[in-house]
Formats: C-alpha cells, structure tokens, sequence
C-alpha cells in the first residue's frame, strides 16, 4: 500500500512549508569540515505541504510516493570547503579526508569539498554511510578510461554543485557490466545544483545514475549518454536548471520495481530538451509534470509509465515519438501539450503488450480492460498517424481544450475507446478518417456533434450554429473525412453546420455521422432518437 508522502520540496512550487531533518556527521578530519557536514540538512514533505494550486489529479498521485532527498545549496557554505586541486593524472589537497593514489582521488568523510584543475582518473566518495558530502565543480575537467569518472561508493546524500560562472565536463566510457554504470554513478541519494555548467558524455552506459533518489535542481546540463541519459533508480525529480539530453536509451528514468511507492518520475520545473532512442520520460510508477519547460523527440514514447502520467502544469512537446503518452491511468489536468506521434497520440492502455493501438486499429481487442483517460485541464494538441486520443478502457472529459488531427488510415481513428467516451465540460475536436470514427456517448452531460465532412492539409473547418453564428474555426494539417465536436455551446437535438471549405454538411447534435464506428466505446452507429 502506497504510503502518503510526497517527493522533496520543490522550491519552485509556492506555498509549501520545510522540514528540516538535520543529519548527524560522522567524525571528520577538521573543524570545518565537521560543521559543514552538520549544516547540511535534507528536505522531505508531507502530505499537507502539497502546493494547493496543483490539480488534484496530480496530486493525489504526489502523495501517494514516497518521499525524496534534495541537498539545498543554502545548507552549506563554500568558505567551508577543502580543495582539491586536480592536476592532470594525479591530484592534491590538505585534508586528511582525501587521498589520492596515482589517478584516484578518494573522499572519505562528511564535509564540503571544491574540485578545480583537470584529471585524467576517477573522484571516489567512500564516506560513512550517514555522511553527507558535497562537491562543488569550479572549472572542473573528469576524464576516466575505466568505470565511472565520479563514484558514490558509500554516502548517505551526495549533492554536486556547478559553481557560478564555470564551466566543467566528466567523461567515461563505463562498461555495461560494470558496477558504477555511469559517468557520474551514485549509490546513494544525488543531489546537482548551482548556476554553472556541466557536460557529461558517457560512451559505455549512462549519464548521471543515482541507486536512491536523483534531484537536479540548477545548473546548465548537456548529457549524452550510450544508454540513459538521467536515471535514478528510486525517484527522479527535476526542479530548476537547462537540461540538454541526448540518450541511446530512455532520456529521463526511474525504474525502482521493488517498491510501488518509489519509481517514479517528476517535472516540477527547468527546461528539458532530450532526444531519445528509447522512451523521452519512463517511469516504473507514475511520470508527473506539474511545471517546466519539456521538449522530447524520441524513437519510443514521449512519456511512458507503468502505473500512471499526469501532466498538470508547464509546457510539453512531444515533437516525435512512436506513442506520445502512454500509462494505464493517464490525467491531462493543466499546462500545454503538444504530442506528434507514428502511432498513438495518448495511449491508455496496461503496458506495451495490451497496446489497442499499435499495427492498426483493433490490436488489444474491444473489451474494456480498466484504462482511463481522463482530461479536466489544460490545452492538448494531438497530431497521430494511429489513434488520437485511445484507450482500453474509458475516456473522460470534463474541462480543458483538446484537437486530434488524423489519423488518415480508415483502420485508426482519431477517437477510439473500448469502454466509451464520457464528457460533461471542455472543448474537444477529433478531425480524422472516418472508418472507425468514434463520437462521445449518448450519456454525456454535454452536447456534441460529428459530421461527414472531407478535406486536406490546410483546409478550414468551421462549426456554425442554425443562425449562422460561427461557434469554432479549426485549420486541418492533414486529410480527413470526421469531424467530431464538442463544447458547451453545442445542445442536443439542435441542428449545426460543419463547413470544410465552403462545402457545408448540416448535422444534429448528438446523432452519430453515417459510416463510422458511432458512439460509445465502438458501437456500430446508433445515436441520440
């Protein structure tokens, strides 16, 4: 059973109150070094510390995880630091909590410490296993031939801090059967922040990889990576920062199986711009976006999760993707989503191998299976060579505004359900092909209308009431031949005009168009009498 608390504190949300837990260190080489460590504090959230603006949709879904750890940049101080000056295939430095043999520089207690110079080795933390330890990049160059060029060996939370104004680079090129799978490999909690820049390349496996909770909260970050390009195994969270994210696997991931609290993935904000071979976002539990800027172009899914996927807030855009979201439960509450997809715009469906969409039309079969789709907020624009907006189960909409171009196959279509299409508030056009064109079911609170109506790439679609008065304008990317909308300004039984360039077709809401799949869930036809 889910425990009821949330992720660390995102700064960005507004509202949320801070709880300190203060970490006790473990004895240190220095003075300085002790109150650094102690200084540093973690911070958690409870359910009640949820920012109240976030919709409920993606909330509840936040306190239903577990919680993170994040390492603040004002719980330390750099005029606490040890340095550590790095001096091509060795290093130096005058604490007694650093050793350094040949091309390896070990850390081995609590403390903050300041990396500058260049080395052609690997930076190991071997600290107690309550230790907190912070490492700061000033003009930092990481370079390591074999395993990872940073390692959290043994750490309680580890934080990397990208000092203002510079600019640093960790290259490795870790083997996939490696034990440290990354450039910067942690096993433990990892915190990035600061102002500055880094760039991590990683030929042999990942990019950044956490075992615990990974929290990216500043910093201008280009990753490109073999395999993924962030990871962490129990949650990953991004806060703040420019991430630029080239990966041969998934861009963003969490994949913690053991643990259905922990898993996840969450945006809360930064700007994000990730190519993927794989899937952009791929989360084991839930993928959250409630802030941000997120751009994705990927091979797979834009954003794929196993439990559920929220977007509540900020803007994403899924440029290219084979399905553009796919979860079984999955919740369109806020911000501005643009999906371009090969198949499937949305996809709800329980996993990859329930796919109702993939290879044509039928693929899972007509039974409602559970799935929901569930649209209360926000803008989405879907423009699908499969299905628009599909789901095993059932699609709900109650507020926000939605356009689906295509499909143009007869074998998709841009609406498609198994378990019916239930709405009661928002506005909604699906402009696609027509044989399996799907229209909301009779049930619905509100009024909706579908139409035989033909066009092309930069047609004009216009929705006009009996006296003329133009209700919606929309202009066609592609070729269709359904029309299917719905607002709060269409009433059943009443008759409309839909217009495709000068031809009009008049329709009566709440009838389905001849030749379709009809109403509900795939029914053949039928209609409001």
């Amino acid at each position: 059973m889910r425990r009821l608390i949330p992720l660390a504190l995102p700064l960005a949300l507004a509202g949320l109150v801070l709880a300190g837990c203060a970490v006790t260190a473990q004895p240190v080489a220095s003075a300085t070094q002790t109150a650094a460590a102690s200084s540093v504090e973690t911070r958690v959230q409870t359910t009640s510390d949820i920012d109240s603006t976030i919709p409920a949709a993606a909330a509840e879904l936040l306190a239903a995880n577990a919680d993170g750890t994040v390492v603040n940049d004002d719980e330390w101080s750099i005029a606490d630091a040890e340095t550590i000056t790095l001096s091509g295939s060795t290093a130096s430095s005058d604490s007694a909590a650093v050793t350094v043999d040949g091309s390896t520089v070990t850390i081995t207690a609590a403390g903050v410490y300041q990396l500058s110079g260049t080395l052609d080795g690997n930076v190991v933390v071997a600290a107690p296993d309550d230790a907190q330890v912070i490492l700061v990049l000033d003009d930092a160059t990481i370079a390591s031939t074999s395993g990872s060029a940073i390692q959290v060996v043994t750490a309680d939370d580890v934080a990397i801090n990208l000092a203002a104004g510079t600019t640093n680079a960790v290259t490795a090129a870790s083997s996939a059967d490696a034990d440290a799978s990354a450039a910067i490999y942690a096993d433990s909690d990892l915190t990035v922040s600061g102002s500055g820049a880094l760039t991590v390349t990683d030929t042999g496996n990942d990019g950044i990889s956490a075992t615990d909770d990974l929290a990216i909260i500043g910093g201008t970050i280009t990753v490109d990576a073999a395999d993924d390009a962030l990871r962490g195994k129990d949650s990953l969270m991004v806060e703040d920062g420019t991430l630029t994210l080239t990966a041969g696997g998934d861009a963003l991931k969490s994949d913690q199986t053991d643990d259905a609290t922990q898993g996840y993935v969450w945006i809360a904000g930064g700007t994000i711009t990730a190519t993927a071979v794989d899937d952009g976002i791929d989360a084991w539990t839930d993928a959250l976006i409630t802030g941000g800027t997120v751009s994705l172009t990927t091979e797979d899914d834009g954003i794929h999760s196993e439990t559920a996927l929220a977007i509540s807030g900020g803007d994403v855009t899924i440029g290219q993707s084979y399905e553009g979201l796919e979860s079984g439960d999955i919740r369109i509450a806020g911000g501005t989503t643009s999906v371009t997809s090969s198949d499937d715009g949305i996809n709800a469906s329980g996993g990859t191998t329930t796919d109702s969409g993939s290879g044509g039309g039928m693929g899972g079969g007509m039974q409602d299976t559970g799935e929901t789709l569930t649209i209360s907020g926000g803008t989405l624009v879907v423009d699908a060579d499969g299905d628009g907006l599909d789901s095993n189960g059932s699609i709900t909409m109650t507020g926000g505004e939605v356009t689906v171009y295509g499909p143009t196959a007869q074998n998709n279509g841009a609406l498609d359900s198994n378990g019916g299409i239930d709405v009661s508030g928002g506005t909604l056009v699906a402009i696609g092909s027509t044989g399996m064109a799907e229209s909301p079911d009779e049930t619905s609170a509100q009024g909706w209308l579908a139409a035989t109506a033909s066009g092309s790439a930069g047609s004009t679609v216009q929705i006009t009431d009996a006296a003329g008065t133009v209700i919606a304008e929309y202009t066609a990317t592609k070729t269709f031949g359904s029309v299917v909308f719905t607002s709060s300004a269409i009433t059943d039984g009443q008759t409309y005009t839909v217009t495709v360039d000068g031809a009009a077709t008049s329709v009566t809401a709440g009838v389905a168009a001849a030749g379709g799949m009809g109403m509900g869930g795939g029914g053949m036809g039928g209609g409001r009498p």
